[in-house]
């Protein structure tokens, strides 16, 4: 299934929380689902008409003062379903387009300094990612007692702290043979 055909799930998601317009939903997808799994609005209104058209969702139209009207799409009872048939399906094996790892294995086409700046700039922006995550997580814990979504909102969050830690450790180990990379080409030069 492609990640296309993913975003429809991602949408009955978010719907199942209640009734959204397609503005709601691309800013609930950027605050809540937004660290693993983000939608254009270009991806978001094709996939309503396929969802209402499939009878996974309705839509209304509420009128506003001195406002366009605001379209609202409303989860079915078939939607719901097909989102918890889903949801209980095996999770599909991923490939990942990694640039750091595409850069590195070429590396040997640059110097060792210019691919330990990339791994450095890597693992600079990973402790800001963790950062982030670090503060989301307290940021849940504060705020998502009551919600009964709140222990798999938290489990997300420590899914993204331990990937971070792992890829700040894996930069670490990759600077170290980095720079015994180095260490070994001056030996050489220098015998």
């Amino acid at each position: 299934m492609s990640r296309e055909n993913k975003s429809k799930y991602a949408i009955l998601g978010i719907l199942s929380f209640g009734p959204k317009s397609g503005y709601d939903i691309k800013k609930k997808i950027e605050t809540v689902t937004g660290n693993f799994w983000t939608e254009s609005y270009g991806q978001i209104y094709p996939i309503l008409k396929r969802l209402m058209a499939e009878g996974l969702a309705t839509q209304s139209v509420e009128e506003q003062v001195g406002k366009p009207d605001r379209h609202v799409y409303t989860l079915t009872d078939k939607g719901l379903e097909e989102l918890q048939r889903w949801l209980i399906e095996p999770v599909e094996p991923q490939v990942e387009r990694i640039e750091i790892l595409l850069k590195l294995f070429f590396g040997k086409q640059v110097t060792v300094a210019d691919n330990i700046r990339h791994v450095q700039q890597f693992r600079e922006l990973q402790q800001q990612q963790l950062q982030k995550y670090q503060v989301l997580e307290e940021e849940v814990k504060v705020n998502g007692t009551d919600n009964p979504n709140f222990p798999y909102w938290l489990i997300t969050v420590s899914y993204k702290l331990h990937v971070t830690k792992a890829l700040i450790s894996w930069c670490d180990e990759t600077l170290a043979r980095l720079k015994q990379m180095t260490e070994e080409t001056l030996k050489d030069v220098n015998e």
